[in-house]
């Protein structure tokens, strides 16, 4: 029979197993209930417990019956303490450091995902580390504004928004994903507010141009990209007032302009400005990609600003990997100590990150 502890010395054999939850089993050999508690007066007891895959063990033993070979913590257990302390002098240095983490990318709508982020964040915040969130949301923009009947027309990846787009882009930025987030994070046992730029005069945006090729005229032509925006001040007062309290703040990417205008901004570049605001250890940009690859396809862990510009310029990275680049290249140069390309799909690769030698994802920071 196997040895199964039964809590306060008592260590018994397993009689029988049931593949299901239970309140109780009857074991017709012991002739006894397992009821789960010790009965006063008798050497014995007979109790059932979790064993296996969601089935329950019904156990029976004596108290007193140690036995060494079953006190020895398994190479696991070992392993999770060498973990633990592995990550004693990063809990060191970053203890009362600012986090910025932007959450975006198809982890947002895979529920394991959203847990383990959730519970990296409160992990974080648990240790001493004040996590900010600021979370994207341009593919359930995209969902929404198909159901509403809206077509989509983007411009170097920015969404060209008029105010229909702008109210619904709104509504679920900071009405649905915001408040999803901060359920996550209640749920993974932290305690989060959800806000926008516009609260508390967070984040002033202005508007954004951009232009685009004429290919009969031969000329750029200036492109009206609507209540599309840039941060262009952040007043981080409410932050502040949130991390002191215990809470976690969550930031939906829309900010307010002086002309009273509300405008939609890049998710990366929100968090890019409200790191440098912060002057944050951390900026992580949580993404669908590993990080930033060479042209074999490998994992480039680390990264300066002149590296990026030179990946750039031999055309190693393109596409949506360049503004999330400049992103981090500008959050470094204003004063954050390193920014993370980091995929978001990684279970608690967060984690792994910020208390583990090995990381994980790209670091860019100063040589």
């Amino acid at each position: 029979m196997a040895s199964w502890r039964l809590g306060d010395g008592w260590i018994g054999e397993i009689l029988s197993y049931t593949p299901r939850a239970c309140d109780s089993v009857w074991d017709e050999k012991a002739n006894v209930e397992a009821v789960g508690e010790k009965r006063a007066g008798v050497s014995t007891l007979s109790t059932f417990a979790p064993y296996g895959e969601g089935g329950f063990a019904f156990a029976r033993g004596r108290l007193g019956e140690r036995n060494m070979t079953d006190n020895t913590p398994s190479p696991e257990l070992l392993a999770k303490a060498e973990t633990l302390v592995e990550a004693l002098p990063y809990l060191q240095r970053y203890a009362g450091a600012t986090f910025v983490v932007k959450y975006g990318g198809h982890a947002m709508g895979d529920p394991e995902a959203q847990r383990d982020f959730a519970e990296d964040v409160v992990l974080l915040k648990a240790v001493g580390i004040n996590p900010v969130v600021v979370h994207g949301g341009g593919p359930q923009i995209g969902s929404m504004l198909k159901r509403l009947g809206v077509e989509s027309r983007f411009v170097d990846g920015l969404r060209v928004t008029d105010a229909e787009t702008a109210h619904i882009a709104e509504m679920v930025l900071a009405g649905s994903i915001n408040k999803d987030i901060v359920s996550w994070i209640g749920r993974a046992g932290g305690r989060a507010v959800g806000i926008s730029g516009k609260d508390a005069g967070l984040v002033q945006a202005e508007k954004v141009g951009r232009s685009e090729p004429d290919a009969l005229q031969g000329i750029e032509r200036k492109v009206d990209l609507g209540f599309v925006g840039e941060p262009v001040a952040v007043d981080r007062r409410i932050v502040d007032t949130l991390s002191r309290d215990g809470i976690i703040p969550v930031i939906a990417p829309i900010g307010i302009g002086a002309d009273g205008h509300t405008y939609n901004i890049n998710a990366d570049t929100m968090a890019g400005a409200i790191a440098v605001a912060l002057g944050a250890k951390r900026l992580f940009l949580l993404t669908d990609v590993i990080g930033v690859l060479d042209k074999q396809g490998e994992l480039m862990s680390d990264l300066t600003p002149q590296d990026v510009a030179g990946l750039r310029a031999d055309g190693t990275i393109s596409g949506g990997m360049i503004p999330k680049l400049e992103t981090c290249v500008a959050a470094v140069e204003s004063g954050v100590d390193a920014a993370v390309v980091l995929d978001g799909r990684v279970p608690h690769g967060m984690l792994l990150e910020v208390f583990t030698r090995r990381g994980a994802g790209t670091l860019i920071r100063k040589a």
